[in-house]
């Protein structure tokens, strides 16, 4: 009970304001931000430096998959286009035309682009830096705009120079010296070395920590829920972002208020819990797909483990039923009433409370048990 009760004022902390009808408006204005708010972040660079391959490691779809942006040697992105998050629809990735070729001169191409579209560029460059990027990263500083540069197939590299003796860590230090000189000339420029194809090693974590100190928090939220799980501090970023909204949801819901009698333990708002925690299940990677894909990748049998449990199969089908099943049985509530009487800010226990408490404490259940999850996948596929 007095963990229960734990929850509920931290929520009430979480609003900044001092009455429930103050917190309700507050939230409902948030989920409105929340739902409305697209994240637009370009891909751009060079022709060949594997700007497709990363748009769709950033989608966690595969190269040649139905709706992967198309790759190969030669110039495969014509125009801008645009990629929806699969599973975040709210979170937009644009691969840019490789700047440069004889299609796309650099000054046509800075007229093309349409620098107000994204939110921040990713520049994306392989083997060696060229005159193009530079001059694109000055133009969209004149532009106001955040870029970051990458460079990719950073194993490729570290495999060649092991076959001369040299270490990884030696390899990535010489070829972040070497594009921190070519730089140097843009004043403080933060350099990424990664790979699409093991987007978990090398520095995308470190990319992630840095646009999440530059990103506004609607934009950064959206960014964090969109990112495949490929560590367990991405699952842990992830499970923080739900957990801190789990509060505007709760005072959001339709069934805040529609409760006549207090105490009732039904008072939960079913769909919208449904609807948050599918959005958890979905970025916490445990889907069908997403899961089918990691049991291939390491050989392990993770999609069926994971689907054994009573909770994860009310979300993966959308059950109302089995999903206040599963949720009764840890809400119980007895005594909660008489409790929250001694919580200053409740005052008099009302329908509108209730509601907001076991609604509150239901989302609170079911994000830790999709997290619970999440955990097992990312130990069991070794990614932690």
């Amino acid at each position: 009970m007095e963990s229960q009760l734990a929850e509920v004022r931290a929520a009430l902390s979480q609003s900044g304001e001092s009455t429930f009808e103050g917190a309700k408006a507050k939230a409902e204005l948030a989920v409105q931000e929340l739902n409305n708010v697209t994240l637009h972040i370009a891909v751009t660079g060079v022709t060949g430096a594997g700007k497709s391959s990363f748009v769709n490691a950033l989608r966690r779809v595969q190269d040649g998959e139905e709706g992967a942006a198309p790759t190969g040697v030669e110039e495969t992105t014509m125009e801008p286009t645009m990629y929806r998050h699969p599973t975040m629809p709210n979170v937009n990735i644009w691969d840019l035309p490789g700047i440069g070729t004889k299609n796309f001169r650099a000054r046509e191409y800075i007229k093309m682009v349409n620098f107000n579209t994204y939110d921040f560029f990713l520049i994306l460059t392989s083997t060696r830096l060229h005159e193009n990027d530079i001059m694109l990263a000055k133009e969209i500083e004149k532009n106001k705009k955040k870029f970051y540069f990458i460079r990719t197939k950073v194993d490729q590299d570290v495999d060649a120079e092991k076959r001369k003796g040299k270490t990884g860590e030696q390899t990535l230090s010489l070829l972040r010296h070497a594009l921190e000189e070519k730089l140097k000339d843009l004043g403080s420029v933060r350099i990424f070395l990664m790979s699409s194809w093991e987007l978990h090693k090398f520095d995308f974590n470190e990319l992630i920590r840095v646009l999440e100190k530059d990103l506004p928090d609607n934009k950064r939220n959206a960014l964090i829920q969109s990112l495949p799980v490929y560590s367990m501090e991405i699952l842990d970023k992830k499970y923080n972002t739900f957990k801190k909204v789990t509060w505007v949801s709760a005072f959001a819901s339709g069934a805040v208020g529609a409760i006549p009698v207090p105490g009732v333990s039904a008072a939960f708002d079913l769909p919208m819990i449904l609807a948050f925690l599918t959005k958890c299940y979905f970025s916490f990677g445990l889907d069908e797909n997403s899961l089918k894909k990691l049991s291939e990748r390491v050989n392990k049998p993770i999609f069926a483990k994971v689907h054994e449990s009573k909770f994860i199969k009310a979300i993966s089908t959308r059950s109302l039923a089995l999903l206040a099943v599963e949720l009764s049985s840890y809400l119980a509530l007895e005594g909660l009433e008489a409790a929250l009487r001694f919580i200053p800010f409740l005052g008099i226990v009302t329908g509108a409370v209730m509601s907001f408490t076991t609604t509150l404490l239901a989302l609170s259940k079911g994000l830790d048990e999709l997290y619970k999850a999440a955990k097992e996948v990312v130990e069991m596929a070794g990614l932690d």
